[in-house]
């Protein structure tokens, strides 16, 4: 079983959805957040659920989707993943890889 973990950057990601849904429903915030949450954790017993994202960096970079969020993973070679950002689909997610 892999290990997760959540990079800053990516944890600074969740903040701000959280913040962002929270000035108009709290409720859905910790929903959405808990979701993004729950929906990476599933890596932990399947890696490479996610499809490959064409990145020049690494190989292992990879998307898993929820709802309309990404979330960007990467397969390390002890075959942990590191989280490295959640982004809305509407984001051009090329900006930040």
């Amino acid at each position: 079983m892999a290990n997760i973990n959540w990079t800053f950057e990516a944890e600074s990601w969740l903040k701000d959805i959280y913040d962002y849904i929270a000035q108009d429903n709290p409720i859905s915030a910790v929903e959405v957040v808990n979701g993004l949450y729950d929906r990476a954790q599933t890596l932990s017993q399947f890696p490479e659920i996610g499809y490959k994202y064409d990145s020049k960096l690494n190989d292992n970079v990879r998307i898993l989707l929820y709802g309309h969020y990404r979330i960007a993973y990467l397969i390390k070679p002890a075959k942990d993943i590191d989280i490295l950002g959640v982004f809305h689909i509407a984001l051009d997610i090329d900006r930040y890889f």
